[in-house]
């Protein structure tokens, strides 16, 4: 299936890391989190890619227009190194669509704006492309297939340390928890639609909104629970993901994990 990433956010809750990057460009390890989000989906054979552009377009397609292979890669070089010999890629079978959907669009009219390039498709993936997992995204896909719905997303307690207070009418405090100890669930992100979602989105429409309110009326929406999740919507989450890839725990970075449990399995 063809996966729509949205990459036009101006990434303000990260602007201590720089006016100039746009969010998904702020790297985790040695590659910015788009490239781990789109790794995660061409993981489980996603590899047609439509990028929604907005902020600092142009930073986000000079990248992959001198994308080195080298960097995440192990390879032999040669002849004082002008022979490089990869011996895995990370791109080489991907197909990346740039759209430029408008510097200050929202999530929905960026959708709407990339509808010719979904004609075609029953269904379609979708990312904010600032959060990772390590949810087996096959398992949603084959249930979202068998429902017959509209549209799906996964949903997870959200990482904040913040508390959820309380109060009774007369102002006393009579319950105060942190929000992860709540049953309190968050929209991912990571989402699954048919094309009929775009009868859904009227023009104007941000896709968490009106659309889906519209989705729940008739009952054509779904959330799929997930334990596991990362988001990066501040400078210090970014730190967290990064000290997490640095010593070998980012549960989200399935493309090797799998690769090294299998090997650790060998007698």
């Amino acid at each position: 299936m063809k996966v729509v990433l949205f990459c036009g956010g101006l990434g303000t809750r990260l602007r201590d890391y720089g006016n100039n990057i746009p969010k998904p460009l702020v790297p985790i390890g040695y590659r910015p989190v788009l490239w781990h989000v789109m790794k995660y989906y061409a993981h489980f054979g996603h590899k047609d890619f439509i990028l929604c552009l907005g902020y600092r377009a142009d930073k986000i397609k000079d990248y992959f227009l001198h994308y080195d292979e080298c960097v995440s890669n192990d390879f032999t070089m040669s002849a004082g190194g002008k022979a490089i010999d990869l011996k895995q890629s990370d791109i080489q079978d991907w197909k990346i669509t740039f759209v430029d959907t408008g510097l200050n669009s929202n999530i929905g009219t960026r959708l709407r704006q990339v509808a010719p390039y979904l004609e075609g498709e029953e269904m379609f993936l979708a990312n904010y492309s600032d959060g990772l997992t390590d949810y087996e995204l096959p398992q949603m896909v084959e249930a979202f297939r068998l429902s017959g719905k509209t549209g799906a997303f996964l949903c997870a307690p959200p990482s904040q340390t913040f508390h959820v207070v309380k109060l009774q009418p007369d102002g006393v405090v009579n319950d105060i928890r942190y929000v992860r100890d709540t049953n309190l669930l968050i929209n991912c992100g990571f989402f699954v639609f048919r094309q009929n979602i775009f009868d859904y989105l009227k023009p104007g429409d941000d896709l968490v909104g009106p659309p889906f309110q519209r989705l729940m009326e008739v009952g054509q929406l779904m959330g799929f629970p997930c334990q596991n999740f990362w988001a990066m919507d501040t400078f210090r989450e970014q730190q967290e993901l990064t000290d997490l890839y640095e010593r070998g725990e980012a549960a989200w970075v399935l493309w090797k994990n799998e690769t090294l449990a299998g090997e650790n399995r060998k007698p």
